[in-house]
């Protein structure tokens, strides 16, 4: 079978060689793990991915979901797929045991989401609802929420969702107007409206758990005065038993560019005063709470690009062998001369480099926050978790954003070497770059999280985590100049690094003159270019990992020897595309960031000067 999904063989060398996995398998607590462990599980999730999940993308997306009165259901091919995704635990694979979970560190989570994700993103988001709206109870909970609610949600015999957006409040949560009042008898009566609510209702399980953010009556304006609750859409009785509809109603659906199959709603509570609810957590402390499922979701996000594009990309690069169109150019003059591939011509394998060298360079920086989690979750050293910990903090709007946004590139790109067939529906990219669209808007804008760079991540600790992040990409810099083939690699990424650091702190001190709307208006570049470095250290890390494995294979062997060993020999072929993709990027990409470092640091005041009628 052609590779469709995430090449197998490149997540192993993140996992194994570059990121050093085993490493974190020491841990007491995944004593029950190994590598041999992990690949089975990797394993069965790519199977699962690619016969069952990857097949009803296309119908998912042909059928979309269909509402009626207030019934939303999903594609009919959905529910096998779930039934399958149920059975096998999927849900709570990075969950302690003592809660029904697998117990498996973030960082091999974060591979199986990628196949998951990128055999269809539209359905992933149910479980992975089940799975973020189970964690609010098991952090915030009462023992009686943890005891009604926990288990199902976990075991995805209920579903989940998120209830933040209303029609006058979407990134301004602080403007929200539904209302809670306390009932004196533990419950609240919830009154209001959410939109944009994904899998606020859906046919996939027999109960629905909605965190709620809403405004107690006389709470504080804006977000210091919202709490959050949770809101069943069929009640539970105290034995755990259903019992009545819950007054929360579906008024409609969105008509969507992509991720059809998602059930993207309107919701309605208390519209007949019957709306109820319990308090999750403290009151008037909602936003807090919310956040931290807010937070897995933006790296979920990141995932969710990441694999849309490298999907594409599988999908455009096998395109791409077996279409035959067009001469070879040295043999344009030749009547006689056969088509070629199109991967022949340079252009497309100009394309299709670049390509790889972006889904490579996210599958690495995805997987690297993943380790950051565990690292920060599971060490004995309190100055390590800190450590590790800021990584997260600065890392988490970067990979949010840039992924998002490099994904849907990368998914154009794709149609690009399709040509013609990849804007038609009979191809799989078309899909894939509508659905992965959605990715740079919701969970907070990737605008918004370059403010919350800006804002806050860089400013952390007095700029002690966006110092540690530079201080990491210098640790690998100064281990690739040990071998003399990546050190002129080392140097591109150490000049990278040092611009970087001067940008940051002219754009920070600008950001605390009266220029500061200037220096906001300059977020966004800045974060991309942030990105774009953070993914230089990538290649170089996994030029790192390549060369002296590609030296052994070679050692010894004369010319005409190691060309026809990296012809032949898969492991040395692999190596030897690692240190070629991370050459490219180097070379032809990394530049581009340092160019507009130029601009940022200039931080010209025309975007604020100009008035907005003459936009």
């Amino acid at each position: 079978m052609a590779q469709v999904l995430a090449d197998r063989r490149d997540v192993d060398f993140v996992l194994f060689e570059q990121l050093a996995l085993e490493s974190i398998l020491e841990n007491e607590k995944f004593s029950d793990l190994n590598k041999k462990t992990i690949d089975l599980i990797i394993t069965e999730a790519r199977s699962l991915a690619i016969k069952e999940i990857l097949p009803t993308n296309g119908p998912g997306d042909r059928k979309g979901c269909t509402f009626d009165k207030g019934v939303v259901r999903v594609p009919a091919e959905f529910h096998r797929a779930f039934e399958l995704y149920r059975d096998g635990e999927w849900i709570t694979m990075i969950d302690d045991p003592a809660v029904g979970g697998q117990g498996l560190p973030i960082t091999a989570a974060t591979a199986i989401g990628e196949y998951f994700t990128g055999a269809n993103c539209a359905f992933g988001m149910y479980p992975a609802l089940c799975h973020g709206a189970g964690k609010l109870v098991e952090l915030f909970g009462t023992e009686e929420q943890r005891e009604l609610y926990l288990d199902k949600m976990y075991s995805g015999q209920w579903g989940g969702s998120m209830l933040l957006t209303e029609p006058g409040a979407g990134s301004d949560v602080g403007a929200l107007e539904t209302t809670a009042v306390d009932k004196g008898d533990g419950t609240y009566s919830i009154t209001g409206s959410k939109i944009f609510i994904t899998g606020g209702e859906q046919d996939l399980t027999e109960n629905i758990i909605h965190p709620v953010l809403a405004r107690i009556e006389g709470a504080p304006e804006g977000t210091k005065g919202i709490s959050l609750f949770l809101v069943p859409k069929i009640r539970v009785n105290p034995d755990g038993s259903l019992g009545e509809p819950n007054d929360v109603v579906c008024t409609g659906i969105e008509e969507k560019m992509g991720i059809h199959g998602s059930s993207t709603c309107s919701l309605t509570l208390g519209g007949q005063g019957g709306c109820s609810g319990t308090l999750l957590g403290e009151a008037n402390k909602g936003m807090r709470a919310m956040f931290h499922m807010m937070n897995e979701a933006r790296l979920g996000v990141g995932i969710q690009g990441m694999s849309m594009g490298g999907a594409a990309y599988q999908f455009a690069l096998n395109y791409a062998k077996e279409r035959k169109q067009g001469k070879n150019l040295l043999q344009m003059m030749d009547p006689e001369a056969p088509s070629v591939a199109i991967v022949e011509h340079p252009d497309v394998r100009r394309m299709l480099l670049w390509m790889k060298a972006y889904v490579s360079g996210m599958r690495s920086f995805i997987y690297y926050v993943g380790r950051c989690f565990d690292i920060a979750e599971t060490s004995a050293d309190p100055a390590e978790r800190e450590r590790y910990e800021g990584l997260v903090e600065v890392l988490t709007p970067v990979v949010k954003a840039y992924c998002s946004d490099r994904a849907f590139d990368v998914c154009t790109q794709a149609v690009q070497v399709y040509g013609g067939y990849g804007y038609i529906g009979e191809y799989p990219v078309e899909q894939y770059l509508r659905d992965c669209k959605i990715t740079s808007i919701y969970e907070g804008t990737n605008g918004i999280q370059a403010m919350d760079l800006l804002g806050r991540k860089m400013g952390m600790k007095k700029g002690l985590y966006f110092m540690t992040l530079l201080e990491e990409m210098q640790k690998t810099i100064g281990q690739a100049r040990e071998y003399p083939d990546l050190a002129e690699m080392a140097t591109s990424v150490e000049t990278a690094v040092n611009r970087l650091g001067e940008v940051a702190l002219g754009l920070g001190q600008t950001a605390m003159s009266p220029r500061v709307l200037t220096a906001f208006a300059y977020a966004k570049p800045f974060l991309d270019i942030t990105g774009e470095v953070v993914m230089g250290w990538m290649h170089l890390w996994r030029a790192l990992a390549a060369q002296p494995k590609l030296e052994k294979l070679l050692s010894g062997l004369d010319a005409a020897a190691r060309e026809k060993k990296l012809a032949k020999h898969k492991n040395a072929m692999f190596y030897n595309g690692q240190i070629k993709t991370a050459r490219y990027f180097l070379k032809a990409l990394l530049p581009e960031a340092l160019g507009k470092m130029d601009g940022i640091a200039a931080a010209d005041d025309a975007v604020m000067e100009i008035d907005p009628a003459a936009l």
